[in-house]
């Protein structure tokens, strides 16, 4: 009975979800506001951003040298910065990387963004932390936006993530992925 109603709803709350995203939204984490643009990852209907910020919210990050993996609208690396941390915010989608900027600017803060596939683009080869929220859904992705959700259909997010992850850290980096 259950599934069969997920069956009937899911097509129709995509639908809904996609309309909704078409232009700029809001999202907000205590003090700090921004807008979420169409075509990057939007963290109001999904649980890991929040349990990602409060988990951070609670950490000590002053001078430390922090890394987001795939930031989105940047909302995590914004609180890293905002905690006193010398941030570097990466995404592979060219949108994803403006809407980071635009949202640095809205909320007076200074990051180090980066368009890059993974660590490719990336030079620095110490962070104290580095925080991942990855796509999980084993689809191959058509574009950016699907980016966010699917992994691959082999799952080659992770494959080529965990190779590359171990040239990025020290015996004391922090590293820190969520999956739901």
């Amino acid at each position: 009975m259950i599934h069969k109603l997920l069956q009937i709803l899911t097509p129709v709350l995509q639908t809904l979800l996609k309309r909704y995203l078409r232009k700029p939204r809001p999202y907000s984490y205590k003090d700090l506001d921004i807008i979420v643009n169409p075509g990057v990852f939007y963290p109001r209907f999904v649980f890991s951003t929040k349990i990602l910020l409060e988990f951070l919210d609670e950490k000590d990050l002053t001078g430390k040298k922090f890394l987001e993996l795939g930031a989105g609208s940047g909302i995590i690396s914004l609180l890293a910065a905002g905690k006193g941390a010398s941030v570097t915010a990466s995404d592979i989608n060219p949108v994803a990387v403006e809407n980071i900027k635009q949202n640095a600017i809205l909320n007076h803060l200074e990051l180090n963004v980066i368009e890059s596939n993974l660590f490719r683009n990336i030079a620095d080869k110490n962070f104290d932390m580095i925080v991942i929220a990855p796509p999980y859904y084993p689809k191959a992705p058509g574009n950016f936006s699907e980016m966010a959700w699917f992994c691959g259909k082999d799952f080659e997010y992770f494959t080529n993530l965990f190779p590359q992850l171990s040239e990025h850290i020290t015996p004391f980096t922090e590293i820190i992925m969520i999956l739901s």
